[in-house]
């Protein structure tokens, strides 16, 4: 049958009776951690110029993490990331990029003295997928590595993001062995699996740790809160039996205290 009328125009959603506003992402969610356990936290990066930029920066320093390596950026919106719950407290994402602030950022903006005086460079990913953050985030992990600074790695696998299943492999694994820390989640390597607890490698050792019973609400941020624990413990020697995040929603608002 022929259609009676073709309409053409935009098509949104005005309101959406379930969403909520969270402040995320994984390395500022690593900073969270690490600064609400007692540690000292900076967080490098560009954020847009805009309502979402700014209230990231101000939970960042609400939360005692140092803003000094930001950037905002006039021309580019912050990342955002829709999270839809599953009934198991597992999630799926949606994101909007394209190009977002922090995917502008470059090598000659990083805050090096900043970067020289961490014991600690924690890092993702995400940066590795295009220019010109792509060369700051190696600058800064040569920065770091040269200072002597202990590097932390989570790979973080986001698929949509990446052009391919291919491009997202070959570029996690170039950095791989330059960490001296890398954590992984069941989806990315059989290391962590999930109820089960945590396992651990070194070349000399290997041992694992029992999950903690809880009421899992949602997952978000419990990667990276238990990240955060693990470095604040490996330099300031505070419990990592802190690192319980799964029992309110979100990703920095759920975060240990």
């Amino acid at each position: 049958m022929a259609a009676n009328g073709v309409v053409s125009g935009k098509s949104l959603i005005p309101r959406a009776p379930g969403f909520l506003k969270a402040p995320g992402g994984a390395p500022a969610n690593v900073s969270i951690a690490v600064a609400r356990l007692g540690g000292k936290a900076s967080f490098i990066g560009k954020l847009g110029e805009d309502e979402f930029g700014r209230m990231l920066a101000d939970i960042l320093k609400q939360n005692g993490v140092s803003d000094d390596g930001i950037l905002f950026d006039q021309g580019a919106r912050t990342a955002l990331a829709f999270v839809t719950l599953r009934a198991d407290g597992e999630r799926e994402f949606m994101f909007y990029r394209n190009p977002s602030a922090d995917m502008l950022l470059k090598p000659e903006e990083l805050n090096l003295d900043l970067i020289r005086s961490a014991k600690v460079f924690h890092y993702g990913s995400i940066s590795l997928i295009v220019e010109p953050c792509r060369s700051a985030h190696m600058k800064a992990m040569e920065v770091a590595k040269e200072a002597g600074a202990l590097l932390s790695y989570d790979p973080n696998l986001r698929l949509p993001l990446w052009p391919s299943a291919d491009e997202a492999r070959n570029q996690i694994l170039s950095i791989w062995d330059k960490a001296d820390i890398v954590k992984v989640s069941d989806v990315e390597l059989e290391f962590l699996t999930g109820e089960k607890g945590s396992r651990y490698y070194t070349k000399k050792f290997h041992g694992a740790v029992n999950a903690f019973h809880v009421n899992t609400v949602d997952t978000t941020g419990a990667g990276d809160s238990f990240v955060g624990a693990l470095l604040c413990k490996i330099v300031d020697d505070p419990t990592i039996l802190r690192a319980i995040t799964k029992t309110k929603k979100g990703a920095i608002p759920a975060l240990p205290t």
